[in-house]
């Protein structure tokens, strides 16, 4: 078996964690950027189904 020595085992090791940091923020950042992106078409479509039933309270 080969090894390295202990300070490439540090390193990768601190190399892991802030990888696994960077992977938590941006997924916990990413729902607040992506979320108006789904919701916004989402009322335009409810509002155009609402428009369309007779009787449904639409501008027209």
């Amino acid at each position: 078996m080969n090894t390295q020595g202990p300070l490439a085992t540090l390193y990768v090791g601190v190399a892991l964690c802030c990888f696994y940091i960077a992977l938590v923020w941006i997924n916990s950042l990413l729902p607040m950027f992506l979320q108006p992106l789904f919701i916004i078409p989402a009322t335009w479509v409810m509002e155009a189904i609402k428009g369309q039933r007779p009787g449904g309270g639409g501008q027209g």
